[in-house]
Formats: structure tokens, sequence, C-alpha cells
């Protein structure tokens, strides 16, 4: 009996106290698959809140494999860095404490794009992630990027 009181209490502390987004000051890393028509890669992020609702941050992607023709890329052309910048909404449209709704804006080496993205935490450090990314504006329209696409990121989320 004890050990199910234990489990019960250790269970209800961990999901009880997990929040998606803190506001000012919340830190989150996040490191995921990178899926997209071309390729597969790693996609890792960083987001710092300055705000109740605001985040701005950095995200990296580099390009492991995929179509034939990737082996031929050096690391310049795998390799992507992006400024972010997310309305972190979560709150706002009164979803669970636990999960984070953001939209945002980036500007990247490759181009300048959106993306949509959702984190859910199941304990007050770790949790899962989504996030799709789309380009609005290439630099060259003439290339063809593995960088300028749709891409589908998913992976873990963790709070600093």
């Amino acid at each position: 009996m004890k050990n199910i009181v234990l489990i019960v209490a250790l269970l209800a502390f961990s999901f009880g106290n997990a929040q998606a987004f803190e506001g000012k000051g919340d830190q989150k890393f996040q490191v995921g698959a990178n899926i997209q028509d071309y390729a597969t890669g790693i996609n890792v992020s960083f987001d710092h809140g300055l705000g109740e609702n605001i985040s701005v941050g950095v995200s990296s992607s580099y390009a492991l494999g995929g179509s034939s023709w990737i082996e031929d890329l050096d690391f310049g052309d795998r390799f992507d860095l992006k400024a972010r910048f997310n309305a972190n909404l979560g709150n706002v449209i009164n979803l669970d404490e636990n999960f984070d709704f953001y939209p945002g804006l980036n500007l990247s080496l490759k181009n300048f794009g959106g993306h949509v993205g959702a984190r859910y935490f199941f304990s007050p450090g770790f949790g899962v992630f989504t996030e799709a990314n789309f380009p609005l504006a290439k630099y060259d329209k003439d290339s063809i990027d593995i960088h300028n696409q749709f891409t589908l990121n998913l992976g873990m989320t963790f709070n600093l």
C-alpha cells in the first residue's frame, strides 16, 4: 500500500507541476529529427522567454542524407542557422498548462520563413514537440536548396 501511495504522489507531483511556457526568463532546449522531401537530418533549437507570451531564440538544422545528390553537398549546403521569434499562445487560447502552441517567424542563412509548433511537457523538465517550418521568401530563387521547402521537426524538449 505504501508503494502505491508513493507512486501516485510522485506521478501527481511530476504531472501536476509541469508547465509548458512560464514567460519572461523561461528557457527551452529542443532536439529532434528534421524530415523533408530531399533529406532527413537533425534539428536543435533554443528559446528564451522575453515576456508573458513572447520568446526569441535560435534554431539549426543539418541534413544527414536522403536523395542521391545530397551526398555531393558540402557542409554549407547541409547546414542552416535561424534566428526565431515565437508567440507562445498556450495560456492565451486557454490550453492545458502542460501544452504550448507557438506560431512564429524565422530569419535564416537560407530564407525568411515561418513556423508553427506545439510542445507538451510530461514533467517539469521533459516533454515532446513538433514543429512545421515553411519558407516565405528565398534568398536565391534559382537554387535548389534543401532548406527552402516545407519541413517537419519531431523530438524532445527540455526546460533549462
